[in-house]
């Protein structure tokens, strides 16, 4: 029979530690993998031709002073990268958003549908595999608030901990696997996508910094479940052998 003498307290603890570290990294990965913000940059797109009164820099303006007169000639003021304005711009797994030129909002297309066809099957594994990530995370969490609130013994919550470790640093693997498949996915789209998407400079957005803290918050909670699991194993060692030393300095008579 195991001691219950085991410091419950400290067991409290780190199980708790625990269960933070991996409800932070469910809560990031959700986050960053229904955002659109894991690339972000410019598109470098040609000015449209100015249309009625319109004024600004963000459209190509003509110097004849009577545009109704067909005999008038027009000249282009722009030249070189003058014909050209900047688009803010912003991707994630499923879409792909760009501000519009003289509008308010933003257009939003389908990531899918950028990526090159021999690609594509790359960003569905990465999306699968994000899927499974934050499934294991979720199934993750749900064991270690089991362990903390419901289990009746230092036994049974021992089971729950290895299990729940188990599926943590698996979740960690995978989750680290999706997110280096998107980016390669979206490197080759920078590469090979249409003509009229690919960015002129691009860098990644807080979504992707967010993807991998979660990573590192779920390695965290698996470090700390398996340290908490290899101490409560040694403190049962340790009063194991304290009580068979105690019960043999008690039962040890002389021989005569």
């Amino acid at each position: 029979r195991m001691p219950a003498s085991i410091p419950e307290a400290g067991r409290r603890h780190r199980a708790s530690a625990a269960f933070s570290l991996s409800f932070l990294s469910l809560v990031f990965s959700i986050t960053a993998f229904t955002s659109s913000h894991w690339c972000e940059g410019t598109r470098k797109v040609a000015k449209p031709f100015c249309k009625g009164d319109t004024k600004g820099d963000l459209c190509i303006r003509f110097n004849s002073p009577d545009g109704n007169n067909s005999q008038a000639v027009q000249y282009i003021w722009e030249t070189g990268d003058d014909k050209y304005v900047e688009k803010n711009f912003h991707a994630g797994i499923w879409y792909s958003c760009e501000e519009m030129i003289n509008e308010e909002g933003e257009k939003c297309r389908s990531f899918i549908s950028l990526t090159p066809a021999s690609d594509r099957g790359v960003l569905w594994l990465s999306i699968v595999t994000e899927l499974l990530y934050v499934i294991l995370l979720l199934i993750g969490n749900i064991l270690m608030s089991v362990e903390i609130f419901y289990y009746s013994s230092v036994i049974d919550g021992l089971k729950i901990n290895a299990f729940s470790a188990v599926v943590t640093v698996l979740a960690g693997l995978l989750g680290m696997v999706a997110h280096m498949m998107y980016t390669t996915v979206f490197q080759m789209t920078v590469n090979l996508g249409p003509e009229d998407w690919r960015p002129h400079t691009w860098d990644y957005g807080w979504s992707y910094g967010l993807a991998w803290t979660s990573f590192a918050c779920c390695m965290a909670a698996a470090v700390t479940t398996i340290n908490k699991y290899t101490k409560t194993i040694l403190e049962f060692k340790h009063k194991r052998k304290k009580l068979e030393r105690s019960f043999r300095i008690q039962y040890n008579f002389p021989d005569h």
